[in-house]
């Protein structure tokens, strides 16, 4: 048994979005958008400079997060908070996927 107090799952990620947002609806009715956020940094390990790229799905469920969706495109810059989930495709492969709970555009 998972106990919350313990645990947490929390992740932010800034970047820039890499393909192109796709929308649907579940059977019950709650609308998804699912896109790829794209990160490049420098980060500091060890003392030393290390590059840093990710290239991470990301899922935004909800009414709420509707009007933080709908204008999403290629290239905009964004920081997505949220939690990170494990999903599998129809093939049986894993993959880390970022679940948004807030999205804010980057100036």
């Amino acid at each position: 048994m998972t106990q919350p107090d313990l645990y947490t799952n929390q992740y932010v990620l800034s970047g820039t979005v890499c393909k192109t947002p796709k929308f649907s609806q579940s059977p019950a009715g709650i609308p998804h958008c699912t896109f790829v956020l794209e990160h490049k940094s420098m980060q500091v390990e060890a003392e030393l400079n290390r590059n840093s790229y990710v290239r991470l799905s990301v899922v935004a469920s909800g009414a709420q997060l509707q009007n933080q969706t709908q204008h999403l495109y290629v290239g905009q810059a964004i920081q997505v908070r949220g939690f990170l989930n494990r999903h599998e495709n129809r093939n049986g492969l894993s993959q880390l996927v970022l679940h948004a709970q807030h999205i804010e555009r980057i100036n």
